[in-house]
C-alpha cells in the first residue's frame, strides 16, 4: 500500500494534484480527450468559451503532470496531437461519475439557487 496523504494538511503533495483536476478547465480537457486524440484546434472547437490561451497553459499543466502527452508529426504544416495517458484515462472513472452525478443533479441545483436567490432578495431591506 501506498503512504498515506492528509489532504487537510497545508503541506500535503496530493493538494496540488486535487488542485489540477478541480482546475477550471480540466475536467473539459480531459473529457474531449476521452474519445482518442486531438488537435488543438479540435479542442478548441469542441471546448466551447475556452480562450487559446488557457487551453495552452491547461495543455501544458496536464503534460506536465503526465496526464496527457503531446505528439509532434514530422509534417509540413506540423501537426501536434494530444492524447491521455495510462494515468489521464484512470482520471476518466471518477471524472464521469462527477459528470453524470452533475447531469442528474442540475434541476435540484438550479431549485437550491433560486431559493437561496428569493432569500437573499427578501432579507435585503427595501429590495421587495
Amino acid at each position: 500500500m501506498g503512504k498515506a496523504y492528509n489532504v487537510m494538511a497545508a503541506t500535503c503533495p496530493s493538494r496540488t494534484v486535487l488542485h489540477r483536476i478541480g482546475a477550471r478547465w480540466t475536467v473539459f480537457v480531459v473529457n474531449a480527450l476521452d474519445d482518442g486524440p486531438r488537435r488543438f484546434t479540435d479542442l478548441k472547437a469542441h471546448i466551447q468559451g475556452i480562450t487559446p490561451k488557457v487551453l495552452t497553459e491547461t495543455l501544458r499543466s496536464l503534460e506536465a503532470d503526465g496526464l496527457i502527452s503531446r505528439h509532434e508529426y514530422a509534417e509540413n504544416p506540423p501537426r501536434v496531437e494530444y492524447a491521455l495517458t495510462p494515468l489521464g484515462r484512470s482520471l476518466l472513472v471518477p471524472l464521469r461519475a462527477i459528470r453524470l452525478w452533475a447531469e442528474q443533479h442540475v434541476p435540484d441545483i438550479e431549485a437550491a439557487r433560486a431559493r437561496h436567490e428569493d432569500r437573499v432578495q427578501i432579507s435585503v431591506p427595501g429590495s421587495r
